[in-house]
């Protein structure tokens, strides 16, 4: 019952258009464990159709090692970004929820209450 109240509280149920209509052929997924650091490879990942970031792994300030190009940001609440300029609003957040706190988490964030 709590997750179906949620689904209804949420603008949509469904990937974006944009994400729905891509073919993916080539897809990345950068996480957080800083082994992209001083590779320089930002430049090869934002080439990706599809580049998913996990967790809080940081963008802005690292853009030439691990691009700058997000598609999708999927995260659990405690790993989420706190800084506004890692969430593009042209990427999609997908957040992974299994603990009850955790949805307690996602009404918080749609309702704009405090937790």
């Amino acid at each position: 019952d709590k997750l179906k109240n949620l689904l209804e509280l949420l603008p949509e149920h469904d990937l974006p258009q944009d994400l729905k209509s891509k073919h993916c052929k080539r897809c990345v997924v950068v996480g957080s464990g800083g082994i992209l650091h001083g590779s320089e490879l930002g430049h090869l990942l934002n080439q990706f159709d599809i580049v998913i970031r996990l967790n809080d792994a940081p963008v802005q300030g690292y853009t030439d090692h691990v691009g700058d190009k997000t598609t999708i940001r999927m995260t659990y609440p405690e790993g989420a970004p706190l800084s506004e300029h890692e969430y593009p609003p042209a990427s999609l957040f997908v957040a992974v929820l299994f603990k009850s706190v955790d949805f307690n988490w996602l009404q918080a964030m749609v309702k704009n209450e405090t937790l």
